[in-house]
Order: structure tokens, then sequence, then C-alpha cells
């Protein structure tokens, strides 16, 4: 039985969803099972599209504001056995905003059984996350086209 790590994917740059759903991608292509749950996010974008219509071996939830909701559907996730990947998308964001605490992100990086993989995202992971972590990646803005005005592309950036 492998182990599983904890990835932390934060920072002020872009890239830090996309890094998770990359590595949801390389799972499945490996026979993984996925569940994805997203914080803070409620909308249809081109990669929850795709997910949805093309990989249909991927567990994808939005809780939007409802953190508490996604908190628990997020711990069953961790605890049913039945996904050998977990990402929780910006719910470092949601830790940040008040809608969850720092000890329930917790929680669920000491719920995580030995064998399962669980990527944490968002802007502002806390210290006590990154300590718990085995890989943590930070993005920083060096250039964006954003910056001069130009708004998210469909099937680019959104």
């Amino acid at each position: 039985m492998e182990t599983g790590y904890t990835h932390v994917y934060t920072g002020e740059g872009k890239g830090k969803t996309t890094c998770a759903l990359g590595l949801a991608l390389r799972a499945v292509g490996a026979g993984k099972r996925v569940f994805i749950g997203q914080f803070l996010k409620s909308d249809e974008t081109s990669e929850i599209k795709a997910l949805k219509e093309f990989l249909p071996m991927i567990t994808v939830e939005q809780y939007g504001k409802n953190a508490e909701a996604g908190y628990e559907k997020a711990m069953s996730a961790i605890l049913c056995g039945g996904y050998d990947v977990v990402i929780l998308d910006e719910i470092n964001t949601a830790v940040s905003k008040g809608f969850l605490s720092e000890q329930e992100e917790i929680a669920l990086i000491d719920a995580k059984p030995k064998e399962t993989e669980l990527i944490l995202t968002g802007r502002y992971a806390t210290d006590s996350v990154i300590e718990k972590a085995g890989l943590v990646t930070e993005m920083r803005p060096v250039k964006h086209y954003f910056d001069k005005g130009v708004r998210a592309r469909s099937g680019i950036e959104k």
C-alpha cells in the first residue's frame, strides 16, 4: 500500500486549481478514484463541464459559501475509503475568510487515511496547514496579462 501525502497549493499567483486538476487527470489515468470539492465556487467553468461530461470517474461537488456542508462532505469523502485522491479546492481561502476554522481544516488532514492523497488549494494557507503538509507549492505572480485589463477567457482561464 502506497503512502499518500498532503499537498498544499497556495500563494497570490494563478494556477493553484489548475495544478490540482492536472493531478486529478494523472490520477484517473493511473486508475485512481478522485473526489473534488470546491469551496467558495458555484459557477460551472469549462473545467467543471469537462470533468462532468468526459470524466465521470471524478466526483465533483461545489459548495459555494455553504462551507459547513462542504466540510461534512469532504470529511465523508476522506473517511469513506472510496477515493484515492481528495482535492479540496479553495479550502485555504474559505478558512482565511472565516467560513471554516483552521481546526476544521487540520481535522481533515488528521483524518486522512495513510494511503489517501489530499490536496488543499487556495491563498493564505496557515502555518499549521503548511507544517502538516508533505508538499507545499507557493504560486507567486511574476507577470500576467490580467494586469493589462485582459479578462478571463473561456477555455483558458475559466
